[in-house]
């Protein structure tokens, strides 16, 4: 009798203790895959543009293997929103944590938000833009979700704006939630201009727009760090 071959048996046993863990591996690059599509398509055609069926053709996937992954239409949407926000998060929250509290990270956060939108790839400009505008008037938890993000996102602003006060960045007289608002507002101009009437000038007005702001809601010292940031 030939003698089994244990480096063979070995490996096989091996590939067996692991299919778990790869199994969960390839499912969660495929879920990820789903997900950058679908907000790809969110982007430009709504979130109710999304369905199972479209999304599976466009994939290449069955509807079956994709309704695995979500079990229906508002999983789905919601999913996508979520996949979004940590995309956001990848890359204009955690970098802006870089840059110095105060008036040098605001600075950054701002910045960082208009360099996403132009180069995060998405069709439709900024996702949650197009999400808030199709949802603001729509009750349910996709539109909760929305809120919820952007919301976050807002206050965030506020709460550097508020520190950058703190640290002496901002004039006393300056309202830090009337600032966020502001500087919200202009890059959320920004990616409208962009979009609905193609002006390729819009987020160089914004960044000038911003800078200006800052630059007078800033005591000295706050200008003298803008100057060189």
């Amino acid at each position: 009798m030939k003698p089994p071959d244990l480096g063979s048996t070995a490996m096989s046993s091996s590939i067996e203790r692991k299919s778990p863990s790869l199994r969960l591996a390839q499912g969660a690059r495929t879920r990820r895959q789903i997900l950058s599509t679908a907000a790809d398509v969110a982007s430009a055609e709504g979130l109710e543009g999304l369905s199972i069926g479209r999304l599976a053709s466009r994939l290449g996937m069955s509807k079956s293997g994709l309704f695995a992954h979500f079990g229906s239409k508002e999983q789905l949407q919601l999913a996508t929103v979520d996949a979004a926000a940590e995309v956001f998060e990848n890359r204009v929250v955690e970098p802006s944590t870089k840059a110095k509290p105060g008036i040098a990270r605001l600075s950054a956060m701002l910045e960082a938000w208009q360099t996403y939108i132009q180069k995060c790839g998405y069709r439709g400009g900024c996702f949650f833009a197009a999400a808030s505008a199709e949802f603001d008037g729509r009750p349910g938890p996709v539109r909760g979700r929305i809120a919820e993000w952007t919301g976050t996102w807002l206050r965030l602003i506020e709460q550097e704006a508020g520190q950058a006060k703190a640290l002496g960045h901002l004039r006393a007289d300056i309202d830090a939630a009337q600032l966020a608002f502001e500087l919200h507002a202009f890059v959320q101009e920004a990616n409208w201009a962009a979009q609905l009437l193609d002006d390729r000038d819009a987020f160089d007005r914004a960044a000038r727009a911003v800078g200006r702001r800052l630059e007078d809601a800033a005591t000295a010292k706050g200008r003298e760090i803008l100057a060189h940031d």
